[in-house]
């Protein structure tokens, strides 16, 4: 690919896969490149602004955005390249694109009403917006920045000789969005996450789709991965500063059920949970485990390394990721088997695509990995069977 690659997504698992990645050393362009299941490039296509994963439309054609000197643009793109059609949702000239998603009807957004990582100006505050195809504005709502204090989070002390000045508590300095998954939709909910760019304390909320009233607004806490469980119902991930837990979120927006673990989480159509464990403690601690109706959870296989591609589900219940060097798949019963290593300790990693024929996909730093015939069925369809929810790479679930 011309540069680190952002996302890939297709519309069908005969491709074409459509990749998004930086032009080179330029971080304020994005090369869009089309590319068949033998490796060949069809096309490639270069716009202004960083790059973003591509959100791609069951009709095959493909949502980017960009932003200029008066603001964001919304950017159709056609399965041979060409541009279809430009839409420019209703913001004000200071706010920055934080996520999007396509809906069966427009869009939905986060605004920040700075740039990621800078300090909110007074007065403002991110917001979460439906928008209509034509970028007309439905209902817009506030998030009120909250104190993101959180138990394990202190400012480092200041070393003067052998004497260490009192740690005080954090206070956040920044806003962003959530690292991980940071706009989802399940039927008439939305999730939504900001956090500290500094510290990564952040809340998550969840909105009617509707009308766009706030259900519910979590504690602070070190959010992480998250995931749909079915029509208006979600997993949230807590990992850091003492944290490694994932909670289940009905459609009211009560907290129903935790368990001790986090990580990249896969749901199949029996509503069966797993998770690649993602903790940042090196040597590895973590493992592939499924998680429980009862809040327990069942011990796979080690994970060796750190690194990993977000993991995708198969139909039969395998679960393939690549994580130390290693294309692994663990089935059902949770035994592993490789089907190919590499000394390779690439850390920039993609998710994982499973398309026709036992064919997988995934990207390490700037190249696009194509695997054949790995005897893995088609990609499950549960509501959260790989990263982002489905191979369009847009985290909507109606």
């Amino acid at each position: 690919m011309p540069g680190q690659v952002w996302g890939l997504a297709t519309h069908d698992p005969a491709g074409p896969i459509f990749v998004t990645s930086f032009a080179g050393r330029n971080l304020d362009a994005t090369v869009l490149t089309a590319v068949d299941l033998a490796g060949g490039v069809i096309w490639q296509r270069t716009f202004d602004g960083r790059p973003r994963p591509p959100r791609v439309t069951p009709a095959g054609t493909v949502w980017l955005s960009h932003r200029d000197p008066t603001g964001h643009t919304f950017i159709e793109v056609g399965p041979d390249g060409q541009v279809l059609r430009s839409v420019v949702p209703e913001h004000q000239a200071h706010e920055h694109l934080g996520a999007f998603v396509l809906l069966p009807d427009g869009f939905c957004t986060i605004w920040l009403p700075t740039s990621p990582y800078r300090q909110v100006p007074p007065g403002q505050a991110p917001r979460v917006a439906r928008h209509t195809q034509a970028g007309a504005t439905t209902w817009s709502t506030p998030l009120p920045p909250a104190e993101l204090s959180f138990p394990g989070v202190v400012e480092a002390g200041v070393e003067t000789g052998w004497q260490l000045r009192p740690k005080k508590p954090w206070r956040p300095q920044t806003i962003s969005v959530g690292h991980q998954e940071p706009l989802l939709v399940s039927a008439n909910r939305v999730l939504v996450e900001i956090t500290d760019g500094r510290g990564g304390i952040g809340v998550c909320t969840i909105i009617d789709a509707t009308t766009g009233g706030i259900l519910i607004t979590t504690p602070p806490g070190p959010y992480q991965h998250k995931a749909i469980t079915g029509p208006g119902s979600f997993l949230i991930g807590q990992q850091g500063y003492g944290a490694f837990t994932t909670t289940h979120y009905d459609p009211d927006g009560h907290a129903r059920q935790t368990w001790p673990s986090h990580g990249m989480m896969l749901v199949d159509h029996h509503g069966t949970i797993s998770a690649a464990e993602s903790e940042n403690v090196t040597p590895s601690r973590s493992r592939f485990r499924v998680l429980n109706p009862d809040s327990s959870v069942s011990d796979g296989p080690v994970l060796s390394g750190y690194y990993t591609t977000y993991p995708a589900l198969d139909a039969q219940g395998t679960a393939v990721l690549w994580r130390d060097g290693k294309l692994l798949a663990i089935n059902p019963d949770l035994q592993s088997r490789t089907l190919f290593a590499q000394d390779d300790d690439r850390a920039v990693m993609s998710r994982i695509l499973l398309l026709e024929r036992g064919r997988v996909a995934f990207s390490l730093h700037d190249e696009l990995l194509l695997f054949n015939s790995t005897g893995l069925a088609p990609l499950g369809n549960g509501p959260w069977p790989c990263g982002d929810g489905n191979l369009h790479g847009n985290p909507v679930h109606t």
